[in-house]
């Protein structure tokens, strides 16, 4: 079989994926996460937008696109390749060159700016220096997506030092969730006034997650299925697929472990006994499933970078609906689900985190680091009734507080709302879905 792809394949290929000569589906608006990418666009940069597969990421580019259509720009101006199609063949650069020179030559324009977007790049070897001849050559607004953090890495940095402006996508958050669901909050007082629908949507939220497919979903039984599948793909097409992986067994019981246990510290030497593995295929496993942005590894702080490699890690998954459909799940989880929800919401803004323990075992959940210096530290319990959890949490956040010469602190929970002051430290109580949706 010949194996070289044809032009009018090609042709009949990227008809389906562009605007030339049909609407395309953009979806349901994410205007915040639209305006941040116009607004670093404006940079005139090259556009990277990373992130697990199914969180949007090829949505927001339509979106962006389609206000550029109407805005007036060509649509023969814009070139949309979507490199998961599986009608491609032998994905390579070369092939990628011939794409393009067929795009010129056969549909672009004479005039007008350039888009160029190449959709799930990292299956092509040496995309970075397309996207860099495209930029700097052809002036082209070229944006890339991917569901790897290996396109962010230092092998690719260097071909675009200085040329590009990164973006991550993450599943809806809890504001963009209500929107989706047709619950629009613009105030406090409508915030007051839904709060019994508000607090119902939060448990849909934590039990089925913020994926926007899942969400528009209905029926319960097919948001489970499209969870399953998307735990599979990423598994699949972003792991075993693209790393080689030979024992695929091991790599889903140490994936189904981590997320069984997240919200808590975990050990690589640990792991290694319980599943048999040598502390080296531990090692890359986890920097693996880390790499799709399916989970996120956060170290204990310290000074020292030594102490930090040496201390067990804290585990998150990036939905919880996704942990929900590959873990058992239990009530008692529901502490665990809520931390790991305050840590997504908490790694949209900051890339520092970190969670804290001193020498007599006082605990904070997360330390928020900005420009070297620890500027937040927050708890997050869902019940404070209890006189010694009330007890433990707020001592254990003074510790951390004081170690850092911090003023403020917060302790997320269920329903209550109070001040606290203690040893000339302030700290806020507040519930969590009043938090998620008023910063």
């Amino acid at each position: 079989m010949n194996n070289i792809m044809e032009k009018k394949e090609i042709l009949e290929l990227l008809i389906d994926w562009n605007f030339w000569t049909k609407e395309q589906f953009t979806g349901t608006l994410r205007s915040e996460l639209l305006t941040e990418i116009e607004r670093k666009s404006r940079a005139k940069e090259i556009m990277i937008i990373t992130g697990a597969r199914r969180t949007g990421k090829s949505t927001i580019i339509l979106q962006y696109l389609k206000n550029k259509i109407d805005a007036g720009i060509a649509k023969e101006n814009i070139l949309i390749i979507n490199f998961e199609d599986p009608r491609f063949r032998d994905l390579n650069l070369e092939l990628l060159n011939r794409i393009y020179e067929l795009y010129l030559t056969e549909i672009q324009t004479n005039s007008g700016e350039q888009y160029v977007v190449l959709d799930e790049v990292q299956v092509i070897d040496g995309w970075e220096k397309f996207a860099r001849y495209l930029h700097e050559n052809r002036r082209v607004h070229v944006f890339v997506t991917g569901s790897s953090s290996k396109l962010l890495s230092s092998e690719y940095s260097t071909v675009l030092a200085g040329r590009h402006m990164d973006t991550q996508v993450y599943p809806l958050s809890f504001k963009e969730h209500l929107g989706f669901r047709g619950i629009s909050i613009n105030s406090d007082l409508e915030m007051m006034a839904q709060r019994h629908t508000i607090k119902k949507e939060l448990k849909e939220y934590i039990t089925m997650g913020g994926f926007p497919k899942v969400t528009l979903e209905e029926e319960e039984r097919n948001k489970k299925e499209l969870l399953y599948t998307y735990y599979r793909d990423i598994l699949i097409k972003d792991v075993t697929v693209r790393y080689n992986i030979k024992d695929i067994q091991k790599l889903e019981e140490l994936a189904k472990y981590y997320m069984t246990n997240i919200s808590s510290q975990n050990s690589y030497n640990r792991i290694k006994n319980i599943f048999g593995m040598s502390l080296d295929t531990v090692e890359r496993y986890s920097s693996y499933l880390e790499s799709t942005y399916m989970l996120f590894f956060i170290k204990k702080y310290s000074y020292s970078l030594k102490e930090q490699v040496l201390n067990p890690r804290k585990v998150y998954a990036l939905d919880t609906g996704l942990r929900n459909t590959v873990s058992f799940s239990f009530s008692q989880d529901y502490g665990r689900l809520v931390e790991n929800l305050v840590f997504i919401h908490l790694r949209r803004e900051y890339s520092d985190i970190y969670y804290w323990k001193n020498e007599t075992q006082k605990e904070v959940d997360f330390i928020i680091c900005e420009k070297n210096k620890v500027t937040r530290a927050i708890q997050v319990c869902w019940d404070m009734d209890n006189e010694n959890t009330r007890k433990r949490e707020i001592d254990g956040l003074i510790a951390a507080m004081e170690a850092h010469n911090i003023k403020e602190g917060l302790i997320l929970t269920d329903e209550m709302e109070e001040e606290i002051e203690a040893h000339g430290k302030i700290i806020s109580v507040r519930p969590i879905w009043k938090w998620l949706l008023t910063r």
